[in-house]
């Protein structure tokens, strides 16, 4: 069956920086789009940033330059590096596979992590 396992996330504190793994199994994982959304409470699920099978790279705004999103296709597995961190990225992060190329939404993906809390204090 399908799956995809977060690890890496934690506290920090603001400037700092965190590194988030997924690794994906049941499905093949280098025809896949890979993606990394957030949720804060009370706000909806966002893209944060993706990256296609051949390696084409998205990031919203407020990431940008900050975030870096990458995959090892060898090791099934995707890598959100966050440097510069702010409180305001405290979320709960998701990594999500699509199977269309990349998407901006996530309706656009059809396989989701169960997710890992990232904090970042003032």
């Amino acid at each position: 069956q399908v799956q995809l396992v977060e690890s890496g996330g934690g506290w920090v504190q603001a400037g700092g920086s965190l590194n988030l793994s997924c690794v994906a199994s049941g499905f093949t994982f280098n025809t896949y789009a890979m993606a990394w959304f957030r949720q804060a409470p009370g706000k909806d699920r966002a893209l944060v940033g993706a990256i296609s099978w051949n390696e084409n790279t998205n990031y919203a705004r407020a990431v940008k330059g900050r975030f870096t999103i990458s995959r090892d296709n060898a090791k099934n597995t995707v890598y959100l590096r966050m440097n510069s961190l702010k409180p305001e990225d405290t979320a709960a992060y998701y990594c999500a596979a699509g199977g269309n190329g990349i998407g901006y939404t996530p309706a656009a993906y059809d396989y989701w992590g169960q997710g890992t809390q990232v904090t970042v204090s003032s």
